[in-house]
């Protein structure tokens, strides 16, 4: 590009400013043969709505906060919106600071992220900044770096700091959550709070599907209504949708099935369906550390998860009473290896129970071990019909919703390390619905991932832990395993 070219596409950037619709049209090369964008002639309706909309209040009213909400099915185009109002906010405004959170971090890591990476890079202005992991910024000069330019941000409401610090006084703050149904009030309020700069264009954008009837983002179609710009966007009505999938789903949960309301409708759950498990509950057990003679006289219990496709892992988890952790995890789904691994872990914890899951390869490995002689060893089917069927489809639920007590009950996991990130976004992870017969069921590995979550291998292992009662061991076998502690404070 000559001088005369660059000078002109500034000057272009410019006058797009306060235009995100024709900016959109203008930056990227829609429907050129071969291209990325084939077939393509621009954004979709509800997309082009919802870009004219900010537009328009920028022209309006360019230092009033503008706030906008978006509830919608699957498979909409929300990442494309997300990277291009990420990718026009920097490249028109000098200075534009852009924070993006989602739900959680595999989420902002491996599908909000990526989607942003690769819109910049199909941009007309994509040499004048760079992407790294969790961040972009201005680099066509020197000493932009820390000023213009986008973070991606994990979000925790022990630590808030990130959307406290939201200022930058006399430019433009991009405020964008995805997800933003799971994202806990504490930072939406701490959000708010932040976007007070003066003479400042301030906009905040919320998209999700709407997973549960409380919380900020449903009470921005409620409660909220007056202050956010609100679209409800089903993905039947849009092109790019997989309409056979959506049909599969309709016919699998119903029309009128919290599931499909949620899911394809964009419309909130009738009941209180959503997150099973909140980050605050997770928090609070990562945060409890029992003494040892808390656990003397109490079973070991290890639960099994066994990988299915080449990204799950194996994962072992053992739970004696109130305190759980990770013994072993692997992504190697040789059976036999891992059977021989397995074993060594049985012999050298002793558990009284262990419980494996058998779809797929577990099967073979719970015969290995079965073979081999060892006890307490139990298969357990995710899908069969849960103990009280009254309540829940499946035990998969069934032991989830155990979990869930669990914690509430003093639960403790690990805190630190791999291992408690893991267990962390494995709990928060899945939501439950209601099926049309009233029935709770969590979603599915599949769904997750459609959704841009990782396999709660880690939580699946963990709910193993309580697939059926254990009794305690002998009292003889307890007398050996830790002498009694007269303290009687338990952490």
């Amino acid at each position: 590009m000559t001088q005369a070219e660059a000078r002109v596409l500034a000057a272009d950037m410019g006058r797009m400013a306060h235009d995100p619709l024709r900016w959109v049209l203008y930056a990227y090369k829609w429907n050129e043969p071969d291209g990325p964008l084939s077939g393509m002639s621009g954004p979709q309706q509800w997309q082009r709505e919802h870009l004219d909309y900010v537009g328009r209040r920028l022209r309006e009213e360019p230092h009033s906060p503008i706030r906008v909400a978006v509830s919608s099915g699957h498979g909409i185009g929300k990442s494309a919106i997300v990277a291009w109002y990420v990718n026009w906010g920097l490249a028109t405004f000098p200075n534009t600071r852009v924070v993006v959170t989602a739900n959680t971090f595999p989420q902002l890591k491996t599908k909000t992220f990526p989607e942003i990476s690769t819109w910049w890079q199909r941009s007309i202005v994509r040499d004048w900044f760079s992407c790294e992991g969790l961040r972009m910024w201005f680099s066509a000069q020197k000493g932009f770096e820390a000023t213009w330019r986008c973070d991606g941000v994990t979000w925790s409401i022990s630590n808030t700091e990130a959307f406290a610090g939201l200022h930058n006084r006399r430019k433009r703050i991009l405020v964008i959550m995805d997800e933003a149904s799971a994202i806990d009030d504490k930072i939406w309020e701490v959000t708010e709070g932040a976007l007070t700069d003066a003479e400042t264009e301030i906009i905040w954008l919320a998209f999700g599907n709407p997973t549960r009837n409380t919380g900020r983002f449903r009470e921005c179609f409620r409660k909220y209504r007056g202050a956010w710009k609100t679209f409800k966007v089903d993905s039947r009505t849009v092109d790019i949708t997989n309409k056979e999938l959506l049909s599969e789903w309709e016919e699998q949960y119903g029309e009128d099935s919290d599931f499909f309301r949620i899911r394809v409708r964009g419309e909130f759950p009738d009941q209180a369906a959503g997150q099973l498990i909140s980050s605050a509950l997770v928090e609070a057990a990562q945060s409890r550390i029992y003494k040892e003679d808390v656990l003397d006289g109490v079973p070991k219990i290890f639960g099994v998860d066994i990988a299915r496709e080449g990204g799950d892992s194996c994962s072992v988890w053992m739970r004696q009473g109130l305190c759980a952790k990770r013994v072993y995890k692997t992504q190697r789904i040789n059976t036999m290896q891992f059977s021989v691994t397995l074993g060594k872990l049985l012999e050298e914890h002793k558990p009284d129970a262990c419980f494996i899951d058998m779809g797929n390869v577990g099967a073979a490995v719970y015969d290995n071990l079965s073979s081999w002689g060892h006890r307490n060893v139990f298969g357990v089917f995710f899908q069969e019909k849960a103990s009280d069927s009254r309540v829940f489809l499946n035990r998969r639920i069934e032991m989830w919703s155990s979990v869930k007590n669990w914690l509430e009950n003093g639960g403790s996991l690990p805190k630190d390390g791999r291992e408690a990130q893991d267990i962390f976004e494995d709990l928060i992870g899945p939501e439950f619905f209601y099926n049309q017969k009233g029935l709770m069921q969590l979603e599915s590995k599949k769904d997750m991932k459609e959704r841009g979550l990782l396999s709660p291998d880690d939580g699946d292992a963990l709910a193993l832990t309580f697939a059926a009662p254990v009794a305690p061991p002998s009292d003889s076998a307890r007398r050996v395993r830790r002498r009694p502690s007269r303290s009687k404070d338990p952490f």
